[in-house]
């Protein structure tokens, strides 16, 4: 076919009846053209229009089966949601809801009366503000409390995470100005209090989620900074990033932090917490309504579906070993090796694969130095790229030319899933 022979946007769209066919039609015919001009033959032009116009509606975000072991995989959305969390948002969400209205008096009432409460009881708390992620609440805090005032923080947690997130930006991008303490590796508490002025707002600490220094190394508690505070009448901010409400490995909880004389603890609501993206501050109600007041807060609000996934995974962890239970996140970091090892092998069994012994990670910058002892189907290298594109799409780990399924992340109920997407693929 030579370009002369395309025809014209009309001809192709001509009949289809698709409100959408034109546009489709223009992206069809500019590809063919490149083809053409490489060399290559473009096939036939009205079964790609179909293809087009398929793609057109079909969603691009999708449900995906996690086969990387990874629990807290930021990639692939982080923390799944628990049932109780998504059967709130799809209740909330399919009418109208009380979302800022006092029912029992009958006037406008706040979105955050409704999960301030139990944040108050799972960490002991005096109040509570959640806006729609740990960034969002880091840059509230630091613009309600340190606006045009210095912050102090220790050289060894001017930390970078994913996708280019830096402390010190935020910092900046609050209006606040950051004071670097301390050095790298060494950081004491005297570090802070030298460093303090007239023109200091308070003292922040922040948790090295995805990262440790090891060896020549040191760094205060968190007492030993709020001493410091206490001596200079200065609150302390600590951001725990991924936070908890549960012994998970060394990662500190909230109602910890704030027993240690923080003042305000902000992390997030879907890493360890294993709920929807939230931010959640906690800590001394006269600085939670000081951010609460601020302009920036309703900019960065958290909105009612994920208000109300958030409200329903807070309900389970008023019984923990329910949490443990029906988190999946939490049920994944502690799943019995022997159970992951199970699903390895009736996976396996179903696939013609070989179980390998691996190990899954944390993940979403938690961690970092935590093995999970976990079991993966090795199948073939080629499988990968087609497992992707399947529906569902299933992402495994390609190591030493196999591909490993690993099997801690995979629910006992999406097994079957992931091997009939293997026989499917093959």
């Amino acid at each position: 076919m030579e370009l002369r022979d395309l025809p014209s946007v009309d001809e192709l769209s001509r009949g289809s009846g698709d409100p959408l066919a034109v546009v489709a039609a223009r992206s069809v015919l500019a590809r063919a053209r490149e083809e053409i001009q490489a060399g290559a033959e473009p096939g036939d032009l009205r079964a790609r229009l179909r293809a087009e116009l398929d793609a057109a509606r079909t969603p691009t975000l999708r449900r995906v089966l996690n086969a990387t072991g990874v629990v807290v995989h930021t990639n692939l959305g982080r923390a799944p949601l628990p049932a109780a969390a998504v059967e709130r948002a799809v209740e909330v969400g399919r009418g109208y809801s009380n979302l800022e209205y006092d029912l029992a008096e009958g006037t406008r009432g706040s979105r955050q009366d409704h999960v301030a409460a139990i944040l108050r009881r799972l960490t002991g708390a005096e109040a509570a503000i959640v806006v729609n992620n740990n960034a969002a609440a880091m840059l509230l805090a630091l613009a309600a409390l340190a606006e045009e005032r210095e912050v102090l923080v220790s050289r060894g947690e001017l930390i970078e995470i994913g996708d280019g997130f830096r402390i010190p930006d935020v910092l900046t991008r609050s209006g606040a100005r950051l004071v670097e303490v301390g050095t790298t590796n060494r950081t004491r508490a005297s570090d802070y209090d030298r460093a303090c002025t007239a023109s200091t707002a308070l003292l922040l600490r922040v948790h090295q989620s995805n990262f440790r220094v090891v060896g020549f190394a040191e760094r205060p508690t968190l007492k030993e900074l709020a001493a410091v505070a206490r001596a200079r009448s200065l609150p302390v901010l600590d951001d725990l990033g991924s936070g908890a409400f549960v012994d998970v490995g060394d990662e500190p909880t909230a109602r910890a932090s704030l027993a240690d004389g923080a003042d305000l603890v902000c992390f997030s609501g879907d890493k360890l917490l294993g709920g929807p993206q939230a931010g959640v501050v906690v800590g001394r109600a006269d600085l939670v309504e000081r951010l609460r007041r601020h302009p920036l807060q309703r900019a960065l609000r958290i909105d009612k579906l994920g208000l109300a996934a958030l409200e329903g995974t807070l309900l389970l962890y008023l019984e923990p070993e329910r949490a443990l239970r029906e988190v999946p996140v939490l049920r994944m970091l502690h799943d019995d090796p022997a159970a992951v090892h199970a699903r390895a092998d009736r996976l396996a069994g179903l696939v013609d694969g070989q179980v390998e012994e691996t190990v899954g990670r944390v993940g979403g910058g938690a961690l970092p130095l935590a093995e999970l002892p976990s079991f993966a189907c090795a199948v073939e290298e080629a499988l990968a790229a087609p497992l992707r594109t399947h529906e569902p799409p299933v992402v495994g780990i390609v190591r030493d030319g196999r591909l490993l399924l690993d099997c801690r992340t995979l629910a006992d109920g999406e097994v079957d899933e992931v091997a009939a997407a293997v026989r499917a693929c093959r």
